[in-house]
């Protein structure tokens, strides 16, 4: 591997790890929360009130904070049957054109949730039952989808190795 290509996938995978890390951590916190409730339900007759808002923005953090993670290893789940059963020669161009679809979608999804973070970093919105600034989980949206954006725009350009068509990265 180049000393070029080795930077650029180490400087993708620091910050996908990273977030890879906080998004289980969002999903013991989502497994700690629920078993709260549960255990205040049963024994105190009570549940707990922030249940169901914070569990939801933890499942919102953790799914979108693995997905660069996901997409720079090639984990993520593929539906295959048309791209195993093209010819040789159009394999290629199919994986490009995948690649740059990929990118433009990311890219377009960071350009539409930057108005909607603004929104609420300017006025300090805040949830309903819990008064948590909702700004510092909706930050999550543009920086996770921007770095898979990212990824993808490496492999389109050859600056990392593209997918393998068995899934290794």
């Amino acid at each position: 591997m180049s000393g070029f290509r080795h930077g650029v996938r180490r400087g993708l995978e620091a910050p996908a790890l990273a977030m890879a890390i906080m998004s289980a951590v969002a999903m013991v916190a989502i497994v700690g929360v629920i078993m709260a409730s549960v255990v205040m339900r049963k024994a105190l007759n009570t549940p707990l009130h922030v249940t169901e808002e914070v569990v939801g923005l933890l499942l919102s953090s953790a799914l979108f904070l693995g997905l660069p993670y996901v997409t720079l290893k090639a984990r993520h789940v593929r539906v295959s049957i048309v791209a195993d059963n093209l010819p040789a020669g159009l394999r290629p161009a199919t994986r490009i054109a995948a690649m740059a679809i990929g990118f433009g979608f990311f890219a377009w999804l960071v350009w539409v949730s930057i108005p909607w973070f603004q929104f609420a970093f300017d006025r300090a919105l805040r949830t309903q039952t819990t008064r948590l600034l909702l700004w510092p989980w909706m930050a999550m949206l543009p920086l996770s989808l921007g770095l898979t954006a990212m990824i993808f725009l490496a492999r389109l350009t050859g600056a990392i190795a593209p997918e393998r068509p068995d899934g290794a990265a």
